[in-house]
């Protein structure tokens, strides 16, 4: 009876607050708009994903970037990706800033459950992976995809290891499926704990190479075996989809949860069937490229019913919406570069600004101004500063009417000056992998990571195939965080393959669809000396006859660095160390 009283006394004061809603964010990868059957598209079939768009509210002109890393980072922080150091998938540069705080450290500094599962690609080293940056269930595969070059050696997508929570466990069944059974997971251990919590299910597929489970893409094999495979890989996401919400139904989530579903980038592979009329796909910087599908439905907070929102919006609306709806405390000293649309959510638009958006693909070293950029209006596209579009009468970007409308092209141009202005200072600014940090050590470098003017090997394909060409190598980018002793280990093939410097290996198995990356015979390299340069010395070793690896002890000091790896056979071919392990003793 005290505490009955109790609490009646404190819901009088208005001292109790309301629970938070839960938020689930499912992204798929290289979905575009067209790749759903609510959409219009003839041939794919996405029962739950359209039943998902019938009671949601959706966002019909909501923009991406074009490719992977920079559309999770901007979408996470809610600020301009090339802000955030991620303008590449590869290359040192798809690793998000120490300095940017993440919507897992926002949700969980404002008392949530934080999760993190699927494809991450913004940095498999500290201070850049997730549980650094306020995940605190963590389960993902590594790089940018399954069977890339950080991923667990010969992963594909069926049967995986997946680290969790830094540790490689293994898996049974098709990576989605699995992905979407550690969030079910996840969601039942926070209900039994009454915690509210943010869910970021992040999806590799249908991002190639094209697998899927063969009963999802059989319906489409007359399409080829990379479109069928696509295809089957968002069919297979739809009925996960439809898991899902019957899952959040059965245990009484479903009414307080905010669910979002979207992806990354335009289509990779489904343009040929059906792209809703807009001009590129995947890396382009026209509609195709970037426009992609946002729906969002909230039943306890009256979001549904299959209302449109033609308004222009944006990823780096993301997170200050989020943080306006859940009422959690926005992050000290941050500016978002986004707004909060709740109110182009719940139909109050009349007063909305006529706003101004920029998306870009870079996919370079270092950022070049006007390089596949769209700046956008609800009504004009100025795409590399040269051509511009008027996307209500020309929604396909085929009629170039720069030359008539000259106050527009003005009016767009000086936005977009003032806004590389305003980015330009931070390119400067460097992601380092941390070497010797108590929170991290020993570390694992691989390839995918090398920052270079030649080819990056990103997938274990590339390590079998052996690329020895002169611009074959790079370096990482690092930070020695304490002084010290360290052994750096020099490796061609990983620790877990464990096989000699010059051995060649026999292919992997196979899985339905497109050859996988594990299914090519490696090839063998006749290694006869490692070298490392890093910390200004420059250090050479002879390979022995069935070495692994080749060890390297030195003293560093603290501070940036390069560190170069490679072997070389005989006749001074190169070969880049792909893997390398650095331990402060």
């Amino acid at each position: 009876m005290k505490r009955i009283l109790l609490l009646s006394l404190l819901l009088v004061a208005g001292l109790t607050h309301a629970k938070q809603p839960n938020v689930i964010i499912v992204i798929t990868d290289d979905q575009g708009y067209g790749d759903l059957s609510c959409h219009g598209n003839p041939v794919l079939k996405t029962p739950h994903l359209d039943k998902l768009h019938g009671e949601s509210v959706r966002l019909t002109d909501y923009h991406v970037a074009p490719t992977c890393s920079p559309t999770r980072a901007a979408l996470i922080t809610g600020r301009w990706t090339n802000r955030t150091g991620v303008w590449h998938t590869i290359m040192g540069r798809s690793m998000i800033r120490v300095n940017e705080v993440t919507i897992g450290q926002i949700f969980k500094d404002g008392g949530y459950a934080t999760a993190m599962i699927g494809k991450w690609h913004l940095g498999d080293n500290y201070p850049y992976r997730p549980e650094d940056r306020g995940f605190q269930w963590v389960y993902r595969h590594g790089g940018g995809g399954v069977g890339q070059t950080p991923d667990y050696w010969d992963n594909a997508y069926f049967d995986g290891s997946y680290w969790f929570n830094g540790t490689p466990v293994p898996a049974k069944g098709f990576c989605t499926d699995v992905f979407f059974r550690q969030a079910m997971k996840f969601m039942r251990e926070q209900k039994k704990k009454d915690n509210p919590f943010l869910v970021y299910l992040c999806m590799n597929a249908p991002h190639g190479p094209m697998h899927s489970p063969v009963k999802y893409s059989l319906p489409y094999k007359g399409l080829g075996v990379g479109t069928a495979n696509f295809f089957g890989m968002i069919a297979n996401i739809d009925d996960n989809v439809g898991k899902l919400r019957s899952f959040l139904k059965k245990t009484g989530l479903e009414e307080d949860t905010i669910l979002i579903f979207t992806t990354d980038n335009g289509t990779s592979s489904g343009s040929k069937v059906f792209n809703d009329g807009m001009r590129g796909k995947k890396g382009s910087e026209y509609d195709g490229g970037h426009r992609v599908p946002f729906f969002i439905s909230w039943p306890k907070g009256k979001l549904g019913g299959g209302r449109d929102v033609d308004m222009i919006t944006s990823y780096v609306d993301v997170v200050p919406t989020l943080v306006d709806m859940c009422d959690v405390p926005a992050p000290k000293g941050v500016k978002f570069d986004g707004v909060s649309i709740k109110p182009l959510l719940y139909g109050k638009d009349e007063n909305w600004p006529d706003r101004i958006l920029v998306t870009d693909s870079q996919r370079v070293r270092d950022p070049i101004k006007w390089r596949k950029s769209a700046v956008m209006t609800d009504q004009w596209r100025l795409n590399n500063g040269k051509e511009l579009y008027d996307i209500k009468a020309d929604p396909g970007q085929k009629h170039d009417v720069f030359a008539k409308h000259p106050k527009v092209v003005e009016r767009l141009t000086k936005f977009y000056d003032g806004w590389w202005a305003d980015l330009e200072p931070s390119f400067k600014l460097t992601t380092e992998i941390y070497l010797g940090h108590p929170d991290a050590n020993p570390v694992r470098l691989t390839s995918h990571d090398w920052i270079t003017d030649g080819s990056t090997p990103w997938n274990q394909r590339h390590i079998r195939d052996l690329v020895t060409n002169p611009r074959s190598t790079g370096f990482w980018a690092v930070k020695v965080i304490e002084a010290g002793e360290y052994e750096i280990e020099l490796r061609r093939w990983p620790k877990t393959l464990n096989k000699s410097i010059v051995a060649a290996i026999e292919a992997g198995d196979d899985v339905p669809g497109q050859q996988a990356f594990r299914a090519r015979p490696g090839k063998s390299f006749a290694a006869v000396k490692a070298h490392l340069n890093v910390g200004g010395q420059k250090l050479t070793k002879n390979i022995k006859k069935g070495a692994t690896n080749v060890k390297f002890r030195l003293k560093l000091k603290p501070g940036n660095d390069e560190l170069w790896a490679k072997f070389s056979d005989k006749d001074g071919k190169e070969c880049g160390a792909y893997y390398a392990y650095v331990n402060k003793l």
